[in-house]
């Protein structure tokens, strides 16, 4: 594999960052649907809808259509948080990224490139609270495409916040992210980051026991002030 590089967004990047974020949302679709089958509650929704359906009307062949439509509206529940956070993104924050994340000094976004290609994405941000925003910076929108994966771009993004966070004088990095991002979470801890609150920031996320994971990276000179 060629050597990829990290540079500073382009808006001739536009449309291969846009397509990499809702790719990278779209994968976490099937893995949200394994987990809610396996909820205690879905099980007991899955198998006693139908039989009690069955016991009712005495048909097998309703009792099965209950089941597939069951599963096919558990499929939709478990895509659509996806879907509405791409559509919220693409609203807010990824609807002008030169503007939201290059305008000002204390934000910036990156992309990963590899033979004249974006392979990765990252941004940051100075978190929302007015009190916080010349401490703590926000990380987002970290993705790499399928096909790079496993060669450490997401650690080498990762660490380009780490160190532009130094630059600019942030005492800390924060960083929100699903229970379900096994090997984003993997990768947070490994470079450094704590974990600091969990919660369930809406009522889907909470019946589908999904909750959203809050991680901290305490900057050394954070810890030097301190000690």
């Amino acid at each position: 594999m060629a050597p990829c590089h990290i540079r500073k967004y382009q808006e001739s990047d536009r449309p291969r960052v846009l397509d990499l974020f809702a790719r990278g949302m779209a994968e976490h679709a099937p893995t949200t649907f394994r987990h809610i089958l396996k909820l205690p509650r879905t099980l007991v929704l899955l198998l006693g809808g139908p039989l009690t359906l069955f016991v009712v009307s005495g048909s097998w062949l309703l009792a099965l259509m209950a089941g597939l439509t069951l599963l096919a509206a558990l499929r939709f529940l478990a895509k659509y948080p996806w879907t509405q956070y791409v559509s919220n993104c693409l609203r807010t924050d990824m609807r002008d990224i030169s503007k939201t994340y290059l305008s000002e000094p204390g934000s910036c976004f990156w992309v990963a490139e590899c033979e004249g290609q974006v392979v990765g994405t990252v941004g940051a941000l100075p978190v929302g609270e007015p009190t916080l925003r010349k401490e703590q910076v926000e990380l987002f929108h970290l993705s790499v495409a399928w096909e790079h994966r496993g060669q450490g771009i997401a650690k080498a993004l990762v660490r380009t916040v780490l160190q532009f966070a130094r630059d600019q004088g942030y005492s800390e990095v924060v960083l929100s992210t699903s229970m379900l991002q096994y090997s984003a979470l993997a990768l947070y801890q490994r470079l450094g980051f704590r974990k600091t609150g969990q919660d369930f920031p809406s009522m889907m996320s909470r019946l589908s026991a999904i909750p959203i994971v809050h991680l901290t990276y305490r900057l050394p000179s954070a810890h030097g002030s301190q000690t």
